[in-house]
């Protein structure tokens, strides 16, 4: 960073950090303890798509990669698009296998990543559940590599759980990096996986 960037109040970007992800199976367990929410075996990746053959080629090694296991029982990943134009990507792993879904959502950043599509990548969800019928998404921030916690109100439209927002965050500040500024904590209605 120069010393104009300084003067102008320009900052470099945050690197994400794809590792991350791999603390998730601790606060999943975490989770579990500190409030009884448990993974749902569901998790996501969105990313603004782009045209071309070269995206569409790696969407297709995104899907074969993560379909190897489909003659074996395995279930297909599901590509579809939402209200904002936004792609994404659906897997699916049995839900006491955290670091399966783990690894599935590092496999598919990486790829988009090395690919060259990272400034595309915008943030990876895991989706939790509670047996009173609420949910619970972390949400990694690709450009920022942190996570925070999304928490819709159960049988409303687009409201959400501060409350359970604020106690998921003061829980999960040990096993992850959370998202300090709450303006970033952007809500991710209808997403596949939550």
């Amino acid at each position: 960073m120069g010393f104009l960037d300084t003067i102008l109040g320009r900052s470099k970007p945050v690197r994400p950090d794809l590792d991350q992800l791999f603390a998730v199976p601790s606060a999943a367990l975490t989770l579990q303890a500190a409030a009884g929410f448990t993974l749902t075996g569901l998790g996501s990746v969105c990313f603004a798509g782009v045209e071309g053959g070269g995206f569409a080629r790696l969407q297709e090694d995104v899907r074969e990669l993560l379909d190897a296991d489909t003659g074996r029982g395995g279930i297909p990943v599901e590509f579809s698009r939402d209200a904002y134009g936004y792609t994404w990507l659906l897997a699916r792993q049995p839900p006491d296998d955290t670091a399966a879904l783990v690894n599935d959502l590092h496999a598919v950043n990486t790829l988009l990543q090395d690919g060259g599509f990272g400034p595309h990548l915008l943030c990876s969800l895991i989706g939790f559940h509670h047996p009173d019928g609420r949910g619970l998404a972390l949400v990694y921030l690709f450009k920022r590599g942190t996570f925070y916690p999304f928490a819709p109100l159960p049988g409303t439209t687009e409201k959400r759980d501060n409350q359970l927002e604020l106690q998921a965050r003061a829980v999960l500040g040990d096993d992850l990096k959370v998202e300090k500024d709450l303006a970033r904590w952007f809500p991710v209605w209808g997403a596949p996986g939550l």
